[in-house]
């Protein structure tokens, strides 16, 4: 059995860290010297070899044979945590890019750091360690929104509670914060008032600097399963590669509680650990990849392709992506939108499951997404009532999860309903569903988990090339003669089986006509559109 304590905090060999010295500098180091801080723009990897480093305020003491890092040390962003000398001695320092190639080429080190890193940040998240502290109302949306921006970053973040801490209140208005000022992100000695996430990612270094002179391989535009794949493998493979996510990495599986039919996996895993893991696989062998800096255009007429980005940059690339996913269809009811992250949700993670323990609880949906929801909601809530419009779940979900609702005694099955109204204030107090026969029933319920049909996110891609009639992107064989007409296809060839109507652009996913809503199936497209990437590049 492993211990995870000499897995999260190695000593290394003499050989080991002969070949870390290779790589890096020696310098020397005076007592009480800070090595990392959130304070500074970039964070190094640091071997000790002489004398003693603490992270944090006596978190953890390292030794000789030693070493600094986390996650965010892979990228270069800055550290999370504090990291000074407590002793005279000496470190060797490697930057980020030189890690990088450490890891890459030496397979033995490269397996004994990414553990230590994973380990490092999980245990930085558990204890809420960092400088990141969110102030704000567990009944407010905007709150909720970061909460959930920062949890699938995997960002060690504080979250100070003002429903749980009302005298707050008072010391905020000391300082002219009023309740629309809420969430406050105070981080970096810098405070950020209703922040975006576009704001969050950057006060919190979460990008990389991005060089618009640049033209790159390929550009990836979002970070699903499918994306994610693609990024690895064209990493892996030396185009230079960027990613583009509009929110965070993941997509719809990156919400979803445990899948426990991807293969590899017979206990399951989760959707976010599963996307999280593939991120750092895809940052690892050098693909830049950007949350919360969404593409809004494609410039399909130019050469080499340009992609617009929501504030105004321009990103340039031989060949492109689209993994843009799709999104759930949203209830068909009047002020949907003000309960929205405060009683109704589009994923079903830790998160929510805190939110609703021991309350009831509905699901809408009869997918495997619904499916998964239900089941793990039921062991935190008090009852779980799915809801489908149709006449049962045979048609629609996998078996597996079938038989475990059908022997969950706090979930039950309502078929051919749906919801015709919501109720409440700020937040969500009570939902009205009509049912097969007509009848209508009302309930007090606080949390609503919607997980119903797909809408693809490829608005940004009307006029440039083609769509089907539900807006998905035509590929392949499934591109008619009269689409390569309408957008003027140049070459002799056919398009490529993922390529879309114009030249060295393809569409995997769920964002792609035709596709089979899997996570595996998504992967496999990712990986696979990279062979193709290569193909069209060389002519």
């Amino acid at each position: 059995m492993r211990d995870p304590v000499k897995d999260t905090f190695p000593t290394l060999t003499a050989s080991q860290a002969s070949r870390i010295a290779k790589v890096g500098r020696a310098r020397d180091v005076a007592i009480g010297e800070v090595l990392v801080s959130p304070d500074l723009p970039r964070s190094s990897f640091f071997l000790v070899e002489r004398g003693t480093l603490e992270i944090g305020q006596g978190l953890v003491s390292l030794g000789p044979g030693q070493f600094t890092g986390e996650l965010s040390t892979v990228t270069g962003r800055r550290g999370l945590v504090e990291i000074r000398a407590t002793a005279p001695g000496r470190v060797i320092e490697v930057d980020s890019q030189a890690l990088r190639a450490l890891v890459d080429t030496d397979s033995e080190l490269g397996e004994i750091l990414l553990r230590a890193f994973i380990l490092r940040r999980a245990n930085l998240i558990e204890l809420g360690a960092g400088d990141a502290i969110l102030v704000g109302s567990s009944r407010d949306h905007g709150t909720l929104q970061a909460m959930e921006f920062l949890t699938r970053n995997g960002y060690p973040y504080r979250h100070v509670d003002l429903d749980a801490e009302p005298e707050i209140h008072r010391v905020l208005e000391g300082f002219h914060v009023d309740a629309g000022d809420i969430p406050v992100l105070v981080a970096h000695g810098q405070v950020l008032r209703r922040p975006r996430n576009a704001q969050i990612a950057e006060l919190l270094g979460l990008n990389r600097p991005l060089d618009e002179g640049r033209v790159h391989d390929l550009v990836v535009v979002g970070a699903g399963p499918a994306g994610l794949a693609a990024a690895v493998y064209a990493g892996s493979e030396g185009l230079t590669t960027l990613v583009l996510e509009q929110v965070v990495p993941g997509g719809q599986a990156g919400s979803s509680s445990k899948i426990e039919n991807y293969l590899g996996f017979p206990n399951g895993i989760s959707g976010g650990e599963l996307t999280a893991r593939a991120h750092v696989q895809a940052e690892k062998f050098g693909v830049q990849v950007r949350v919360a800096d969404g593409a809004v255009r494609l410039r399909c007429d130019e050469q080499p392709y340009a992609i617009a980005l929501d504030d105004g940059r321009i990103v340039r690339t031989r060949a492109v992506v689209i993994a843009t996913g799709a999104a759930y269809r949203k209830l068909a009811i009047h002020d949907l939108a003000r309960f929205e992250n405060v009683g109704v949700y589009y994923g079903a993670t830790h998160l929510e499951s805190q939110r609703c323990r021991d309350q009831d609880v509905i699901v809408v949906g009869g997918g495997n997404s619904a499916g998964q929801a239900a089941v793990f909601l039921a062991q935190t809530a008090r009852h779980v009532d799915l809801l489908v419009r149709a006449s049962g779940l045979a048609a629609s979900m996998s078996q597996y999860l079938i038989r475990r609702i059908e022997q969950s005694p706090n979930i039950t099955l309502h078929t051919r309903c749906e919801i015709v109204a919501l109720e409440g204030g700020d937040t969500l107090t009570g939902v009205r569903w009509r049912d097969g026969r007509g009848g209508v029933e009302t309930r007090e319920i606080r949390h609503v988990f919607s997980m119903t049909g797909a809408v693809p996110a490829t608005r940004w891609l009307e006029g440039c090339l083609a769509l089907d009639d539900h807006g998905f992107v035509r590929t392949g064989p499934d591109l008619r003669r009269e689409d390569l007409a309408a957008y003027r296809w140049p070459l002799a060839r056919p398009p490529h089986l993922l390529e879309t109507s114009i030249p060295r652009v393809f569409a995997v996913g769920d964002a792609r006509a035709g596709s089979v809503k899997r996570v595996a199936t998504a992967v496999g497209e990712g990986a696979s559109v990279i062979a193709l990437v290569h193909r069209v590049l060389a002519e």
